[in-house]
């Protein structure tokens, strides 16, 4: 019976010679009568009979042959179609493909030629519905390879692939990088359609890091990419006032690099003006009575009743509502995003007229009185849109802001304080404290009770010195002697706040006053200047190196002192910096690679230390910075200190064997190593020491980033080296044959090695933002391929190791370095 031959009809054997003879299921069809269905008791007949019909194929079937069939006892068909389906299977797993699981829905039938005779009905309703269908090799073998066949295939491969894609969307490894990514790629519009669906799954700090890219492609790309993100992004704005502004802001600035005429009738300059015209409101919420957005002159009289929509705008001539009826009738939702507007406007404003005056000495008089008027409309319903937490803005102490280094700009530091809150939208404003009217004192020699005796009293007395004016702090002929306030000494519930008019700073009634000569005040604050180890004097022309050089923790204590809202325990101190004719958009690229990085070498473990900053773009030509802390620029350093790098960290940190030298000593490797990269990878330039910050922890870092990857100054390319590496940053690392400097080159190797590995994930950042730009950054066709290369991604680490070392040493032998420090100098007066 094993031997038995299985004559095939003319009429299958003219269409297997017309059939791929190298298919998969060539190798294992078994050809069945119609009829009959005669076939082998096994697997090895079947593929017998098989092989010897390829060995005749050219011939007719002989008599003998189909005699010997007539003559044969008959096998059961399900017998024979569970033998061919077990070659099939083995053949399948041959070739590495899934095998297919059997159907239960159907009862198996009878097979031609080795094929299952599965109907397409059977995979479009019933059991299969809704499922993308699965690869039959076997049905497509059996058509003809030209013609409909090839295209029934293509359409087949293309429904596998989405049920790939469909899996890898639904399973825990697909984040918002990929969604973003995908978006970007794919030309299908049913993927980029479940893609901007999928986005509504994400938390929204995952999708906000994305969201340049996501409204740039709204932008730019075609109309299917559009659909697809506006859905999530209306929805959004819905729900938030901030996520509205900064769409709006975004949107203005990436429409910018359109044509005029484009750009009026532009989808993102509809999209703005859908956003801005206060449509999008909260769905399914009521009227929300608002507090006062923004009080504009002094207080109301007693008895005066209050409007119940105040004027929200911060510009010049603005009314009350009271007195403007058009205000006073429109309806409640137009506050929802006018008082956050008008008040950045106001800042953007106050940058814009301050570079037109000449010297810093009337930039910074000028911003004082600026910020002055602008505190009389505070508290308001605004907030700093670069804070991590709610907040309403209740003050800005104007005397402590600062003029930053800018030739031809004036870029202004502000300190604002703020009032921590549930919700800036739904919390109401805290009220109005008038600064002449009150005064902060403790009033625990009123409250025996709280356990403070007249002793303590009088040993827990500090001065504070008078920051509030640009005047000498203490001068003998004008301060004589002094009246102090007793500091908080305690957390008691029974220590409470007293307010005093100004007539009761001098009344009778209030009990002991403590004196303090003021010689007394000179020696204790002498004192604590001899415990300071370097410190900044007033300079005219950098009047921001005393604001910066002063410790966040001092300063955030000393204004708090002085406010009238200090008291509030929700009390918090902000800064920020506004810049007005600076585009910040490359900024945005910059501190967004930065924070990818960032994750990367956290999540590959390797210590390198870097600081984004945030960044907050208006409009093509303005926008503000989140300001580093305890930080100064080495220009300043030196400028004030008159010292080496190495001396410097000396002075701050101690000596050579101190654990303080030795910690600041490692931050400076940590931060080096990481910026050195940054630099190399994004091809950062213009880094003279004033974009260079030095913390008080000995971190470096690495500031304006507004000439990265195809661009530099002037578009000359001076700048050749991969990374600035000076031979005082070798100095403060020990030297060229010091440990930590061998330290340093490890740590660029292991960064350099992690980063490679998550390459899309900083590559697509950028090249997203390529689409449709006209920034500096993106000037030639080659950025993004020069970006790739400069991973190294075909380099063994062998490799990778010499390149690094061949970088630090171009980088410490590099004379354009040197000769643009000069050019610095020389120009710009940086040292």
């Amino acid at each position: 019976m094993a031997d038995t031959d299985v004559a095939l009809p003319p009429l299958r054997m003219e269409e297997l010679q017309h059939s791929p003879s190298s298919s998969s299921i060539s190798s294992s069809s078994v050809s069945v009568s119609n009829s009959s269905c005669p076939s082998s008791p096994s697997c090895s007949s079947s593929c017998s009979a098989h092989q010897q019909h390829q060995q005749h194929q050219q011939a007719p079937p002989s008599p003998s042959s189909a005699s010997s069939l007539s003559s044969g006892a008959l096998i059961d068909p399900a017998v024979a179609e569970v033998a061919c389906q077990e070659v099939l299977q083995k053949v399948k797993l041959r070739d590495g493909e899934e095998p297919e699981p059997e159907q239960e829905a159907e009862p198996p039938r009878p097979l031609a030629n080795g094929t299952a005779a599965h109907h397409h009905h059977h995979e479009e309703g019933g059991a299969g519905a809704g499922k993308p269908p699965r690869i039959r090799e076997e049905e497509d073998d059996e058509e003809p390879a030209e013609g409909p066949a090839r295209r029934t295939q293509r359409a087949r491969d293309v429904q596998s692939k989405q049920s790939w894609l469909l899996r890898l969307f639904e399973s825990k490894l697909f984040d918002v990088s990929m969604a973003i990514s995908y978006l970007y790629k794919s030309k299908e519009p049913g993927v980029q359609a479940y893609i901007g669906n999928r986005l509504f799954g994400f938390g929204d700090g995952d999708v906000d890091a994305y969201l340049p890219q996501l409204l740039n492609m709204y932008v730019h790309m075609d109309e299917d990419v559009g659909d697809a993100i506006r859905p999530y992004v209306v929805h959004r704005c819905r729900q938030s006032v901030g996520f509205s502004l900064q769409c709006a802001w975004l949107l203005g600035a990436f429409s910018s690099d359109m044509h005029i005429s484009t750009q009026r009738h532009s989808r993102g300059t509809k999209l703005r003006r859908l956003i801005l015209s206060e449509e999008l409101k909260p769905v399914g919420r009521g009227r929300r009575q608002h507090a006062p957005a923004l009080q504009v002159g002094p207080s109301r009289e007693p008895g005066e009743r209050a409007p119940s929509n105040p004027s929200v705008s911060l510009g010049n001539g603005l009314k009350r509502t009271a007195s403007n009826p058009k205000v006073e009738s429109s309806p409640e939702e137009t506050v929802r995003l006018t008082p956050q507007r008008e008040f950045i406007k106001s800042l953007m404003g106050i940058g814009k007229r301050l570079a037109t005056l000449p010297t810093k000495e009337q930039k910074t008089q000028r911003l004082i009185s600026e910020l002055s008027l602008l505190n009389h409309k505070l508290p308001a319903r605004v907030w700093l849109p670069t804070a991590a937490f709610d907040h309403h803005v209740v003050r800005v102490p104007h005397t402590q802001a600062v003029v930053l280094n800018s030739k031809d700009k004036a870029p202004y530091l502000i300190y604002v304080e703020v009032l921590e809150c549930e919700s800036f939208e739904t919390s109401s404003v805290p009220a109005r404290i008038p600064e002449t009217r009150i005064r902060c004192t403790r009033s625990a020699e009123n409250l025996p009770d709280c356990g403070v005796t007249a002793g303590e009293r009088s040993g827990n007395v500090s001065t504070v010195p008078n920051y509030d004016n640009d005047d000498e702090a203490w001068s003998v002929d004008d301060i004589g002697e002094l009246q102090v306030e007793l500091p908080e000494i305690h957390t008691n519930s029974c220590d409470n706040i007293s307010q005093f008019s100004v007539d009761s700073l001098t009344s009778q009634e209030s009990k002991e006053p403590v004196f303090i000569a003021a010689g007394d005040i000179r020696r204790r604050l002498s004192e604590q200047l001899a415990h300071t180890p370097t410190t900044f004097r007033r300079d005219p022309e950098d009047p921001s190196a005393v604001a910066l050089k002063e410790p966040w923790e001092e300063k955030v204590q000393r204004i708090r002192e002085g406010s009238p809202y200090g008291h509030l325990p929700s009390w918090r101190l902000l800064s920020v910096i506004v810049k007005c004719g600076d585009d910040l958009r490359q900024e945005l690229l910059a501190f967004q690679v930065l924070s990818q990085l960032q994750w990367i070498w956290e999540q590959e473990r390797v210590p390198l230390w870097i600081k984004p900053y945030k960044i907050l773009v208006i409009s093509s030509d303005s926008g503000m910075i989140e300001p580093v802390v305890n930080a100064v620029s080495l220009h300043q350093v030196k400028k004030q200190s008159q010292l080496s790098l190495l001396q410097y960290f000396l002075q701050e940190h101690g000596g050579y064997t101190t654990e303080e030298f030795l910690c600041a000593q490692r931050n400076f490797v940590h931060s080096c190593a990481a910026y050195s990269l940054i630099c190399y990878l994004l091809q950062v330039k213009d880094r003279h020491n004033g974009n260079i910050l030095l913390d008080s922890e000995g971190h470096i870092l690495h500031i304006d980033f507004g000439f990265i990857l195809s661009s530099s100054p002037r578009n000359l390319g001076f700048e050749t080296s991969a990374f600035k590496l000076t031979s005082e940053f070798v100095d403060v690392m020990g030297g060229l044959d010091g440990d930590m400097f061998n330290y340093y080159k490890m740590l660029m190797l292991q960064g350099l090695i992690a980063a490679r590995k998550h390459m899309e994930k900083v590559v697509q950042i950028v090249e997203i933002m390529q689409q449709g730009s006209h920034l500096p950054c993106f000037h030639g066709s080659s950025t993004i391929r020069t970006l790739k290369e400069r991973f190294h991604m075909s380099h063994t680490e062998e490799q990778l190791q010499v390149l690094v070392e061949q970088m630090v040493d171009g980088s410490m032998r590099s004379l354009t370095t040197k000769l643009y420090d000069g050019y610095q100098y020389i120009t710009n007066g940086i040292l």
